[in-house]
């Protein structure tokens, strides 16, 4: 077998529990190859600018059962267009936060949508998993839900 181009930082399996903690968030997370941004379920979703910086409030869900988490306020860190798995282009907000997933620390960018439908309220974009390894086969290798 060839080596590896890199050394991976984690090897994660295709579902894995994840840590905000600067939201006190504990979120059960897909881990998704195919999608470029990170996406974080939200609902009433409201963005203000206050004293000439933007910020953006919602609500989310935490835990393994799914619980109302509350509503969160965070400066707005960009706005963008995402495609979605169907071809469906539209405007999300982002946020930037830290995530603990395992051993590993990172700050990422979150895009904020409607994920009520999913079953997972996050997911883990490829810009999240620089030198990270996925193991498709396995699940919650850093911590069970």
């Amino acid at each position: 077998m060839d080596e590896l181009p890199y050394t991976p930082r984690a090897i994660v399996g295709r579902r894995e529990m994840v840590t905000l903690p600067e939201l006190d968030l504990r979120l059960n997370c897909k881990i998704d190859t195919g999608a470029r941004t990170s996406a974080l379920h939200a609902e009433n979703i409201h963005a203000f600018e206050q004293h000439g910086q933007w910020w953006i409030s919602f609500n989310t869900l935490s835990g393994d059962a799914l619980q109302d988490a509350g509503r969160f306020t965070l400066p707005l860190s960009d706005r963008r267009k995402i495609r979605s798995s169907n071809g469906h282009a539209s405007w999300r907000y982002v946020i930037r936060t830290a995530m603990r997933l395992g051993e590993l620390t990172q700050d990422l960018d979150l895009t904020l949508v409607d994920r009520a439908a999913m079953k997972h309220p996050m997911l883990l974009g490829r810009r999240a998993m620089k030198r990270v390894l996925v193991a498709p086969g396995a699940s919650f290798l850093h911590g069970t839900p």
